[in-house]
C-alpha cells in the first residue's frame, strides 16, 4: 500500500505538495555510517599487527567474524529504521487540507490533518550555513484547530511553501466562507 493511499482523497480535492525533508539532510547519517561501517577495519587492522598469536587460535578468528558480523547487524538495521522514519515522515497539502504523516521507528505511525481554513498563521525559517545554501529549513503552521501548531522539519524552499500555503489557505476561506 502506498503512503498516499493512508488518507481518503475526497472526489474535488487535488494534491498540490507531497513533503518531505530536503535530502541533504540525510547526508550526515550517510558519513556517520562510513565511519561506523570502517571501525571494525580498522580494529582488525590493530589486532592483526599486535595480537597476531591470537588471531592464529582455532578460536581467535571465527569469535572475531563473529563479533563482526553482530556489530554490522545492529549497524545496518540502526541506518535502516534511520532511513525508514526518514523517507516515510510526509507531509501531503491538498487544495483542502495538510495531512502530515511521521513515522516513528518501523512499527509506528502517527497521521494528523487539519483544514487549510483552520490556518491562522505560517512562519518560515532557514537557520545555518548549509541550510541557506541548499534553500531547506522549517515551516511552522498555526491553526485554530485540534492540531494547534505544525512544523514541517527541513522542506526544501521553505519560504515558497510558507506564501504558498497561505495562499491556498486564504482560497480554501473563501470557499468555506460562501458555504
Amino acid at each position: 500500500m502506498g503512503i498516499i493511499k493512508l488518507i481518503r482523497q475526497k472526489i474535488y480535492e487535488r494534491v498540490v505538495y507531497k513533503l518531505r525533508q530536503h535530502p541533504f539532510t540525510f547526508v550526515p547519517a550517510l558519513i556517520l555510517m562510513f565511519f561506523v561501517m570502517t571501525l571494525p577495519l580498522g580494529l582488525y587492522w590493530i589486532i592483526n599487527r599486535n595480537f597476531t598469536p591470537w588471531l592464529e587460535s582455532p578460536v581467535g578468528l571465527p569469535l572475531l567474524i563473529l563479533f563482526a558480523s553482530i556489530y554490522y547487524l545492529f549497524v545496518v538495521l540502526y541506518f535502516y529504521t534511520y532511513f525508514v522514519t526518514f523517507y516515510l515522515n510526509l507531509t501531503i497539502i491538498t487544495n483542502d487540507r495538510l495531512v502530515d504523516i511521521n513515522q516513528n521507528g518501523l512499527f509506528s505511525r502517527t497521521i494528523a490533518e487539519v483544514d487549510l481554513y483552520l490556518i491562522q498563521d505560517a512562519t518560515s525559517e532557514i537557520k545555518g550555513f548549509f541550510p541557506s545554501i541548499f534553500d531547506y529549513g522549517n515551516v511552522m503552521v498555526q491553526t485554530a484547530g485540534s492540531m494547534p501548531r505544525c512544523t514541517l522539519h527541513n522542506v526544501a524552499h521553505p519560504h515558497e511553501l510558507r506564501k504558498k500555503l497561505l495562499d491556498l489557505a486564504l482560497e480554501d476561506r473563501k470557499y468555506h466562507e460562501k458555504n
